[in-house]
C-alpha cells in the first residue's frame, strides 16, 4: 500500500500537522475481510484510523449469536474507550468490507491525549455520533421491518463504501441479526423495486433518492448529528 497519500480520515484530517506527527510512526495498512480490528474483552495494541472500506462493531454472544450494533469508515476510528481511560471494548470490531486505514500505537495516541484538546475534542465529536448511530440500530432493530432495516444497513455501508460493494447474504443476515432466507428475499423485494441491483456476493445503489424513501425513518438521524457534530468548530 502507498505510502505517500494525502491523509484521508476525517480524525486525523481535522488534528494539526503537529499533533499527527505526534502520532508517528503512522503505518499505513491493508485490512482484508474479517480482520480483526478489536478483539473482545482484551487490551487493544492498536488504534486504527480507518481510510478505505468498512469495520463493523459486533456483540457476540453464546445464545442469541452475533448482530451488529455499530458502523466505521473514513469518519471514524477503533478504540473509543481512550475516552474513559479504558484499553479494551465487550465488543468485536472486524473489516466487513475490506479497505485499508493508518495503524496508530495506543501508547502514542494516549500520550497525545492528554496534551491535544484538538485531539480530544475530534474524537469526543466523533464518539458522540457513534452513540448515536448505536442508539439507532437498538430502535430500529426492534421498530422496522426487514426491507426497511436492509434499506438502512446498504445505505449506510454505500454512505462509506460507495454504490456498489462486495457483501454476501450470509454476512448481512448475521449483521441484521436475522435468518439467510428473510435477507434474500428483503434483497428481491429491493430489487424488484429496482432501488439496488444484486448479483452473487454483490450489491449496488441503483435509486439512491428512492432507496432513502423506502428506508422512511430509518436512515438519516445519525447522518444529520454527525454532520451536525462536525460543524460545531
Amino acid at each position: 500500500m502507498r505510502h505517500d497519500l494525502p491523509i484521508q480520515n476525517a480524525i486525523l484530517k481535522r488534528l494539526p500537522a503537529a499533533d499527527v506527527e505526534r502520532l508517528v510512526p503512522l503505518e499505513r495498512v491493508s485490512l482484508a475481510l474479517r480482520q480483526p480490528l478489536e478483539v473482545a474483552n482484551t487490551p487493544s495494541e492498536f488504534v486504527y484510523f480507518i481510510e478505505h472500506g468498512v469495520a463493523s462493531v459486533v456483540w457476540e454472544n453464546s445464545i442469541a449469536g452475533a448482530t451488529e450494533i455499530g458502523l466505521i469508515g473514513l469518519e471514524g476510528m477503533t478504540g473509543l474507550g481512550i475516552l474513559y481511560g479504558d484499553p479494551q471494548s465487550p465488543f468485536e470490531t472486524f473489516m466487513q468490507i475490506e479497505g485499508g486505514g493508518l495503524r496508530c500505537e495506543r501508547r502514542r495516541l494516549d500520550d497525545l491525549w492528554v496534551k491535544s484538546g484538538d485531539l480530544r475534542t475530534a474524537v469526543a465529536q466523533y464518539a458522540r455520533s457513534f452513540s448515536i448511530q448505536v442508539a439507532s440500530t437498538a430502535v430500529i432493530n426492534g421498530r422496522f421491518n426487514i426491507e426497511e432495516r436492509l434499506a438502512r444497513w446498504l445505505l449506510m455501508v454505500s454512505d462509506r463504501a460507495g454504490r456498489k460493494f462486495r457483501i454476501t447474504h450470509e454476512f448481512i443476515a448475521v449483521m441484521l441479526a436475522v435468518r439467510r432466507p428473510g435477507v434474500t428475499l428483503a434483497l428481491q423485494s429491493l430489487e424488484g423495486r429496482r432501488l439496488i441491483h444484486a448479483s452473487r456476493g454483490t450489491v449496488e445503489i441503483a435509486d439512491r433518492v428512492g432507496l432513502v424513501e423506502f428506508a422512511k425513518t430509518a436512515y438519516g438521524l445519525p447522518e444529520h448529528e454527525y454532520a451536525r457534530l462536525w460543524s460545531l468548530d
